[in-house]
């Protein structure tokens, strides 16, 4: 559990969060996310290349190509934490906030209370959550983050939805041999479709296209 306290002025929620903050009345249903969560691609280099991508998105530089201590990872985390907390004051939310590491990672995860409307449609306001959480962090440290922030639980359903979309598409690639092309997706929806399809034999997906207009294909294995 974080520290409860407000954060500091020069730690608070800055400029950013004011447009999140004027969408409370409409419940932040019209918040518009970048999609900045690392793309797992067909292999290592791949996987490098969408990385930073993902973080040039995010307004941070690239993240170097070492692992961090977890004290430096849970560091990370806490002040995510204080952010968001700071975040739920503002808006009036309720909800608990916990920091871990995990799979390499610092994590955020906001849980109890009315906080779906902190998800938004497609976890559209999450991602722009995220995506502040991540510059509060970088403001901080100087370095960036790939901090993971998860809110009510949303991003696992999503996973095991988007594994019920991954199977199908292989299915129907194995049965007629030809590409499935699926809607466009988040960076992060589309790393749950990578993981599911490319832990299953004869086929390899790939991503293809700009945001937000970036989608999956999964196609029969060379």
């Amino acid at each position: 559990m974080t520290d409860t306290s407000t954060p500091r002025a020069d730690d608070s929620p800055s400029e950013e969060t004011e447009a999140i903050t004027e969408q409370r009345g409409a419940g932040l249903d019209s918040a518009e996310a970048g999609e900045f969560e690392e793309i797992e691609e067909i292999d290592a280099t791949a996987d490098e290349d969408d990385d930073a991508e993902a973080d040039e998105e995010a307004g941070t530089p690239a993240a170097p190509k070492r692992s961090l201590a977890e004290k430096d990872l849970f560091a990370q985390s806490e002040i995510a934490a204080d952010y968001i907390e700071g975040l739920l004051d503002i808006l009036d939310y309720d909800g608990d906030i916990d920091e871990l590491v995990a799979g390499g990672r610092p994590v955020v995860e906001v849980v109890g209370g009315d906080v779906e409307a902190l998800v938004g449609p497609r976890g559209a306001t999450l991602e722009a959550l995220q995506e502040l959480s991540r510059l509060a962090i970088f403001r901080q440290t100087g370095s960036p983050s790939r901090l993971l922030l998860d809110i009510g639980g949303y991003r696992a359903e999503r996973r095991k939805e988007l594994g019920a979309v991954a199977k199908n598409a292989v299915e129907k690639v194995k049965a007629h041999g030809e590409p499935v092309r699926l809607e466009p997706m988040s960076a992060f929806e589309r790393k749950c479709v990578h993981d599911v399809v490319n832990a299953m034999s004869g086929v390899q997906s790939e991503s293809e296209g700009v945001e937000p207009n970036r989608r999956i294909i999964v196609r029969p294995a060379d």
